[in-house]
Order: C-alpha cells, then sequence, then structure tokens
C-alpha cells in the first residue's frame, strides 16, 4: 500500500492531532512515533535510514497509508522521492511556543537517553543527531526548526505541499485531500499535560503497576 500523505513537520507541531483527522478522514491507518513504540523492530529501520543505509520503505509501512511525526519527518525528502505521488503536509507552530513545548516533553527529563536501548539510540540518531545533542539551547533549537520548514517549502513543489496549522481545522486540510469536511470538531490532542500524563502511564505499566 503505497502512503498517500507524508507529513514534514517536527514533533511538538499537532501531529498526534493530525494522525486522528488523517485517519478520520480515511488516510488511516497513520504511521506515527506511537507505531514506533509499539513495534520492537521499528527502531532498527530508522536508524539504519539515520546510518545512510538502504531502507525498504514498503516494509516499513506495510499496512499504513500515511506518515507523520518523527522519525519519518526527517527523511521527508526520501521518502517524497519514493511516493512521488503522495502529497506532503508540513504541519508549523509558532517558533517559541514550539521550542517551550519541547522543553517540557520531548527534550525534557522525562525522556531519558539510554545508548544501550534502541529506541533511545534511533531518537538521538533520528532526531538528537538534527540538533547537535544540543537540546536545551533554544537559539540552535529554533534556528534548525526554520531552516527545515524553509527547506520543506524550497524542496516540495507548491502544489504537492501544504503548510498547516492545526488551529487552522478541517478546511484547508479537506481542500488539500480532496475530501468533504466532517461535522465533528478536528482532533485536539497531546497536549504537554496530556502527554506528561501519557509518559506516567507507560512507566507505571512498565514497572507492572497502576497508571
Amino acid at each position: 500500500m503505497p502512503l498517500s500523505v507524508i507529513g514534514a513537520g517536527f514533533g511538538r507541531t499537532g501531529t498526534l492531532s493530525l494522525k486522528l483527522a488523517l485517519e478520520q478522514l480515511g488516510f488511516g491507518p497513520c504511521y506515527h512515533m506511537l507505531e514506533v513504540i509499539k513495534n520492537p523492530k521499528a527502531p532498527a529501520y530508522w536508524e539504519a535510514a539515520a546510518d545512510g543505509e538502504p531502507v525498504d520503505w514498503e516494509e516499513v509501512f506495510q499496512g499504513y497509508r500515511a506518515t507523520v511525526d518523527w522519525p519519518s519527518a526527517t527523511f521527508y525528502r526520501e521518502l517524497a522521492e519514493a511516493y512521488p505521488d503522495a502529497r506532503v503536509i508540513l504541519t508549523v507552530r509558532e517558533p517559541e511556543a514550539w521550542f517551550r513545548s519541547t522543553q517540557e516533553t520531548i527534550f525534557g527529563p522525562l525522556i531519558p537517553k539510554d545508548e544501550t536501548n534502541p529506541h533511545s539510540r534511533m531518537v538521538m540518531k533520528v532526531i538528537d543527531d538534527l540538533f547537535g545533542r544540543d537540546m536545551h539551547n533554544r537559539e540552535r533549537l529554533i534556528s534548525v526548526y526554520e531552516a527545515h520548514n524553509a527547506r520543506v517549502r524550497e524542496v516540495i513543489a507548491p502544489e504537492r505541499l501544504l503548510v498547516y496549522q492545526v488551529a487552522e481545522g478541517w478546511s484547508p486540510l479537506c481542500a488539500f485531500l480532496g475530501v468533504p469536511e466532517p461535522e465533528t470538531p478536528m482532533p485536539r490532542v497531546n497536549s504537554t499535560e496530556e502527554f506528561k500524563q501519557m509518559i506516567a502511564g507507560m512507566r507505571a505499566q512498565a514497572a507492572g503497576q497502576p497508571a
């Protein structure tokens, strides 16, 4: 099943909300970091990609119609070339708000780094290396974030690209994908507090304790 939609936006730009929206619109299942966490084989695929090794994208995305968030956002260009008919969505948000969100969630102390753990090692190669592994340097992170967004606009043909803020709701997304707008509200999930609760629940589950 070839990908129909490729998300180029970094994490903490509404990617989980977009995942749920795409699935509601019929572009699911949609790949996301959550799928990587669930699949013990997945980190090896993305670590290989980060190391410049050939990757069978059909194997990685078997059963999926779309992908958003990291790790695939790092490889949006390769995926756009592998799936030339897929549309590309760049989720964005105000840079300062994005930085603050990363510090309280995915780049904060809630997420320990351990190179002996396959998933953690993959994250460091696929995500942290983008920022020189200097994950709390505001100037560096925002510079990389803005450069990435600018590069996506340069690389992807305008007719194939939607630059999108989840707060814009269904209208631009549905128009871009050529589907009718649902009557239900646009999904809005994975706030900072929701993220912290999710991590706490995952840790409790791993420890065999009630969430």
